[in-house]
């Protein structure tokens, strides 16, 4: 394990890391500003799930194969952009009458399908080859060369940023719900953030599709 500076620069380095905005936080935001904070909440745990499948299967070897199978990469990612895709055209296409609605209340908050959501929060990341690859890259720049056991070095430093990221999806989860409670636009205009959601699930399969693996 890292130094305590060291250490604290890793979580400093995963706070900033989980800020950035991405196909995690639209997800997270999505269902916050939908169904309230709790459906936020669920979906932050579905992504962290996925974390977790990463973390492992990068400390035993499928991540460093990601790295350098072109096949192994392609597939996955493929798989992973195609479900990306499918989640923003369903954004598109659903129906509703949020434009009807009073404002957005915890009383009129559209019912969530708690375990629908982490299911689909678990495949978003999981299905992400980028992910694995990040893990790769990054974890090892804070292990010690001098540290005997690498692999539980890994695995508790994947966990922690992976745990680390929590606090900030459950901040961006809590902020939409407040949005959504205190702004009755928001409620009107769910049907166009549908919408907007879609596009961007649909750009980020699209970028997902064209990335190059690193190994070539």
């Amino acid at each position: 394990m890292p130094d305590t500076p060291q250490l604290l620069m890793f979580i400093a380095a995963g706070w900033l890391l989980n800020l950035t905005p991405g196909p995690d936080v639209l997800y997270i935001v999505t269902h916050a500003l939908k169904s309230g904070v709790r459906a936020g909440v669920v979906a932050g745990l579905g992504i962290v799930s996925g974390c977790f499948v990463h973390v492992f299967a990068a400390a035993v070897g499928v991540g460093a194969l990601l790295a350098t199978s072109t096949t192994a990469f392609t597939v996955l990612k493929w798989v992973g952009a195609a479900y990306l895709v499918w989640m923003g055209i369903k954004l598109l296409f659903v129906r509703g009458s949020s434009s009807t609605l009073p404002p957005a209340t915890a009383q009129t908050r559209i019912p969530a399908d708690l375990r629908g959501i982490y299911l689909r929060g678990f495949l978003t990341n999981v299905l992400n080859p980028k992910v694995a690859l990040f893990f790769l890259a990054f974890v090892p720049q804070f292990i010690a060369p001098g540290t005997e056991d690498k692999v539980t070095a890994f695995l508790l430093l994947g966990l922690l940023f992976s745990l680390n990221s929590l606090p900030i999806n459950f901040g961006y989860a809590g902020l939409a719900s407040w949005a959504a409670n205190r702004v009755s636009a928001v409620q009107h205009a769910m049907r166009g953030m549908d919408r907007a959601a879609g596009v961007m699930f649909v750009a980020f399969g699209l970028k997902l599709a064209m990335s190059d693996n690193p190994a070539q």
